[in-house]
């Protein structure tokens, strides 16, 4: 029974990762401007497995395996723009967190600027039109109201005439 649940406990603290090996080349750079630089490019990229989180801030064993890689990268003297091509060319432009700002992705960019400055030229309009239909509505107020004409009696319907009569009566 004591073996048993040694077993179990031992199982437990291996699946939740507190007896894990420390990973190869997990290790931060000597040079802090390099880990710096490491550090600036995991920021930039997507976590694989997670939604929105970079991959210097991800948990995730893969996040953990691409910072190594971009170590990798930084040690072997490759620019920044050369890691993040590589990172592109392997899974798209959907591991970048911050879309480039050319072709299709500049709508993405400039179309809430153009909805906002849309938006504010529709009220601006409705508001500069508010006086004048107000002026109009307070002028058609203001004027009596006329008599119907004689020539509209004239014109009634009959029925309505009969109708009339016989109330005045």
């Amino acid at each position: 029974m004591n073996s048993v649940l040694l077993s179990l406990a031992l199982a437990a603290s291996l699946v939740t990762g507190q007896f894990a090996p420390q990973q190869a080349g997990s290790d931060p750079l000597t040079d802090p401007a390099l880990e710096a630089r490491v550090q600036k490019l995991g920021k930039e990229l997507r976590c694989a497995v997670c939604q929105g989180v970079s991959i210097a801030d991800s948990p995730a064993s893969m996040a953990r395996a691409q910072l190594d890689k971009v170590r990798e990268l930084v040690a072997a003297g490759k620019s920044d723009e050369e890691i993040t091509d590589y990172f592109v060319a392997r899974y798209g432009e959907w591991v970048l967190l911050e879309p480039p700002k050319h072709d299709f992705n500049l709508i993405v960019w400039l179309g809430p600027v153009a909805l906002i400055l849309g938006g504010a030229f529709v009220i601006s309009r409705q508001i500069k039109r508010a006086p004048d239909t107000a002026n109009a509505t307070a002028a058609a107020s203001a004027t009596p109201p006329t008599a119907p004409s004689a020539t509209a009696a004239d014109t009634e319907d009959p029925y309505l005439k009969a109708v009339r009569q016989e109330l005045e009566r």
